[in-house]
């Protein structure tokens, strides 16, 4: 929106044409989410408390998790206003793959806005039934993926890139469509599942968010993607403004999700920013490098996964409580050692991540 205007205005004044700099939009970009979750996030809960949408707590889980019954949830909505502001006002509107992108970040946080209205509002422990959740995540990921294999010009497009390994690119073909679907669906549900302790979800996200803003400048210019031997996607660059809103926005939440959190994000905001890095993901050819960057989130899915077959097939748990930051803290660690360390791995994940631009 701001876009048009400055074009407008560099007719009299060239010195609005700065605004058509990537990397100065993308800077704006994260300070307006930042400010906006600052802003807004003071009131909106005092609105969840005096509503009493208060979190709920097994009962079965971590003892030191009983004084969080109450906290206000779906704090996540605070994030994903922010975000969207954010990138209405700094991005090129004209642009296909921010539409793509902020349509599946709000129909995944509108499924996971239904499955906390119903927890935490009409007291339904069920909160959404899981075939219909999987349902709506499954339309909204493989809505996103046919559209982006339609839209589709080049084969590179299309291309599963091997990080670390010199003009290897897998061709996918009609398979993209399921790749796509997985890659969506899967990321949105690992960052929800990582979303159980204050801030352990939400900085991991910004920092492969703003990794991810890197990638998607880059292969958005032409001479940076040849460069670098990573596949250019026309357009992509534009990426990095909602990528930055990821970041301010995200910040500005931990703000007052840090220990001991004043607000939880809730389904509406784990599900939407899972969701987000997934399409982003895919759009700038970089699905395993999201593999390796949040490795965070792989590494508690797959604690849920072996720990249900293990149960399942042998009667016996292989951690005292899945998903992993659980397991930790039934070992003795403190609540907030566990978050620290798990964002320390992370910054090295993301490192590795970003190392793959130059390591082949």
């Amino acid at each position: 929106m701001l876009l048009l205007i400055a074009d407008f205005l560099s007719q009299f004044y060239s010195g609005f044409a700065v605004f058509q700099y990537l990397t100065l939009r993308g800077i704006f970009g994260v300070l307006t989410a930042l400010l906006i979750s600052l802003w807004v996030g003071p009131w909106l809960i005092n609105q969840l408390r005096s509503k009493q949408i208060g979190q709920a707590v097994r009962s079965d889980g971590p003892q030191t998790h009983l004084s969080k019954a109450g906290t206000p949830t779906m704090g996540g909505a605070l994030i994903l206003v922010a975000i969207i502001s954010s990138t209405l006002l700094w991005s090129d509107l004209s642009n296909k793959y921010v539409w793509i992108t902020m349509g599946v970040t709000l129909i995944f946080g509108a499924v996971g806005w239904v499955d906390d209205y119903r927890k935490v509002v009409e007291k339904n422990p069920r909160g959404l039934p899981a075939r219909w959740k999987y349902l709506w995540q499954s339309i909204g990921g493989l809505g996103a993926a046919i559209i982006l294999y339609a839209l589709a010009k080049t084969p590179a497009e299309t291309g599963l890139l091997i990080p670390f390994l010199k003009d290897v690119t897998l061709p996918l073909g009609i398979f993209f469509v399921v790749f796509t679907y997985f890659v969506i669906v899967g990321s949105s549900n690992a960052v929800n599942l990582t979303d159980g302790l204050d801030g352990l979800a939400i900085l991991p996200t910004v920092l492969v968010g703003g990794a991810l803003g890197v990638f998607a400048y880059l292969s958005g210019n032409v001479k940076f993607a040849d460069y670098l031997l990573i596949p250019y996607i026309p357009g992509s660059g534009e990426l990095i403004i909602f990528c930055g809103a990821i970041v301010g926005a995200g910040l500005g939440f931990l703000w007052f999700n840090t220990y001991p959190a004043q607000v939880f994000m809730g389904d509406v905001g784990a599900l939407s920013l899972g969701a987000a890095l997934g399409v982003i993901a895919v759009i700038i050819r970089q699905e395993l490098v999201l593999f390796i960057m949040g490795g965070i989130f792989v590494a508690e899915t797959v604690s849920v996964i072996l720990q249900v077959a293990s149960f399942k097939l042998t009667g016996r748990r292989i951690f005292r409580m899945a998903p992993l930051h659980h397991h930790f803290e039934l070992k003795g660690w403190p609540e907030p050692r566990v978050i620290v360390r798990f964002w320390i791995i992370t910054v090295v994940l993301v490192l590795i991540g970003l190392a793959s631009l130059k390591i082949r």
